[in-house]
């Protein structure tokens, strides 16, 4: 994202943050989330408030595209 969708995203998660639930989906790594947002300041406080009081829910590794792709 560029940088007007990280100011966005850290308004939306900081108004959120021990008031909503947030839900993310993503087929990205944990551990790449930060480097995608940017590595900077804002990508910090993004994670920040994603990382802590976080349920998750791991779906397993099966890709849904490959195996719609092999029904097809």
């Amino acid at each position: 994202p560029d940088e007007g969708m990280r100011s966005m995203l850290l308004e939306l998660l900081e108004r959120r943050y021990d008031a909503a639930s947030t839900v993310f989906c993503t087929q990205y790594a944990k551990k790449d989330w930060h480097q995608r947002l940017g590595s900077g300041v804002h990508a910090d406080a993004i994670m920040d408030r994603i990382v802590h009081n976080t349920i998750w829910a791991d779906t397993g590794n099966h890709n849904m595209r490959e195996h719609a792709a092999v029904n097809q």
